[in-house]
């Protein structure tokens, strides 16, 4: 570890990608989460090979879910969803603890097409986006939702922010292909990286400089502890700090050769900065075989007619990993 930038703990060797590294920044006490994905977000877009718009909306939507999921303390998810009259009319992401995520987005092919010259304003259209914190075992849901006015998901997170949770935030999100050289003589091929940054200035009462102090216990999504005053919005600290976060390049946030806690540095070194233990991410679906039969069991045999192909067999693909589950004729008869 650089001595440049302090850690919670010692010998702690931070990953290159599918992380979210939480940090605060020293002098200013803002506290803040880069996330930074390869493979994760390569599995999770590359099987649905949609246009790249629709690629870059879901991606960023991935990012920040996760960047949210990973504050969470309890063995719940975290779902993001947006639904709107826009070309993409719909996406989900699901985050479950510790660090699992899947996505999905619906849009019109016919009118998307291959994607070049859409505007944001086209894409998400109106409608809104919805955050949902659902701890299991029978405890209460929270969400919270705003509106969507065409603007991109980062734009629309961060009215989140200021209406829903009134916390003054700075967000970035960023969404693109890298070339990845092949070895040992396999070909080269594009793969999707996902990158982002977020601060927050939270004002606390008797708050404390240890990882207690960026955890979340569930009150909304961040901080529970937190409490807002509308004077610390002009507050000389957040402003210096967001001023050197919006310095930030989306190469940086997506350069697999620029170490996490090396941009970090790179960026709030005039400020200090600690960093925390990174949560690590990987795509994963909850689909199963034994899942898709037990859901096909409740459809009468009439319906299940209707779905079979001309041998017989019943073909099921999962939405979120595109994996196709086939029962032979006789399994459902």
């Amino acid at each position: 570890m650089a001595d440049d930038v302090a850690t919670a703990e010692l010998a702690v060797t931070i990953p290159t990608d599918d992380i979210v590294l939480p940090f605060r920044t020293v002098r200013s006490g803002v506290v803040g989460r880069l996330v930074r994905l390869g493979p994760a977000i390569d599995a999770v877009l590359a099987p649905h090979d949609m246009p790249d718009p629709i690629s870059q909306a879901l991606g960023e939507a991935v990012a920040l879910t996760a960047m949210l999921g990973s504050a969470l303390k309890i063995d719940g998810r975290l779902t993001l969803q947006t639904k709107s009259d826009g070309l993409l009319d719909f996406l989900v992401v699901s985050f479950e603890v510790p660090g699992r995520v899947r996505a999905y987005a619906r849009y019109d092919k016919t009118r998307v097409g291959n994607g070049q010259g859409l505007a944001a304003s086209e894409l998400l259209g109106s409608g809104h986006l919805a955050i949902t914190i659902d701890p299991g075992e029978d405890m209460e849901r929270y969400q919270g939702i705003v509106e969507l006015t065409g603007e991109g998901i980062a734009d629309a997170a961060l009215t989140y922010f200021s209406q829903s949770e009134q916390i003054p935030t700075f967000l970035r999100l960023a969404v693109a292909r890298h070339y990845t050289a092949g070895e040992n003589g396999q070909p080269g091929r594009w793969q999707w990286r996902a990158g982002g940054l977020m601060i927050q200035n939270l004002a606390r009462e008797g708050g404390t400089d240890d990882d207690a102090a960026i955890a979340d216990d569930n009150e909304g999504i961040f901080f529970d502890d937190a409490e807002y005053d509308g004077d610390d919005i002009e507050n000389d600290d957040w402003e210096r700090t967001r001023i050197l976060a919006a310095t930030v390049e989306d190469h940086e946030l997506l350069d697999p050769t620029l170490p996490p806690d090396r941009l970090l540095y790179r960026l709030f070194h005039e400020e200090g900065v600690r960093v925390f233990p990174a949560a690590e991410i990987e795509a994963h679906c909850r689909c199963s075989r034994e899942g898709v039969a037990a859901f096909l069991t409740s459809f009468g045999a009439s319906e299940l007619a209707d779905m079979r192909e001309p041998d017989g067999s019943i073909g099921v693909t999962c939405e979120f990993c595109t994996t196709t589950y086939r029962f032979s004729p006789d399994e459902f008869t």
